[in-house]
């Protein structure tokens, strides 16, 4: 906390009185960086309307493209179980998850309004969760990872589409975290 009050140019003090707490500030940090890397998901997905499946390859594709760039989810991955971090996106990680699911729900729903909240709740989720996953134990190449979740989930987007978002409609819808 004195390195980050000292270049961020305020006292210890003042970061703890903002934050409360270590834990706290990196959730606030946590919460930060997955709202911007859902802001690039979010315009992937509006970019490719027109094809669901290479709008979901380019959103998983863009995420994955900036975790490995970013050097709080390299320091989640790679130093997690030390620095506590891992924990905020994992066992800890509902609000994160959560939110980030809602969001990309909501964006799927606005982007292809015949879907239906059940559907976009469902695959929004898994994706997050797949997201998650990959983006803290990589298994190959961003693009590599996109066009495999593309395989695996391109067909219950498109019968969901096709299907007036009815593909998901005998499932609980998933609880909210938030």
């Amino acid at each position: 906390m004195a390195d980050i009050a000292r270049a961020a140019g305020v006292s210890r003090q003042t970061l703890y009185k903002e934050f409360g707490s270590r834990n706290e500030f990196a959730r606030a940090l946590v919460m930060r960086d997955s709202d911007r890397f859902l802001v690039a998901v979010e315009g992937a997905l509006r970019e490719h309307l027109d094809d669901p499946r290479a709008a979901l390859s380019a959103a998983f594709n863009v995420f994955l493209t900036a975790a490995e760039e970013d050097p709080l989810v390299r320091s989640i991955a790679f130093d997690g179980a030390e620095n506590g971090l891992l924990s905020l996106v994992t066992t800890r990680g509902h609000a994160v998850v959560g939110r980030a699911a809602d969001r990309l729900a909501g964006a799927m729903t606005s982007g292809w309004p015949e879907l239906g909240g059940r559907s976009a709740d469902l695959l929004a989720e898994c994706l997050v969760r797949l997201a998650i996953s990959y983006a803290t134990l990589p298994a190959g190449s961003a693009k590599m990872t996109a066009a495999s979740v593309t395989t695996l989930l391109g067909p219950y987007l498109e019968g969901a589409l096709a299907e007036g978002g009815q593909a998901g409609a005998g499932r609980p819808a998933r609880g909210r975290s938030l």
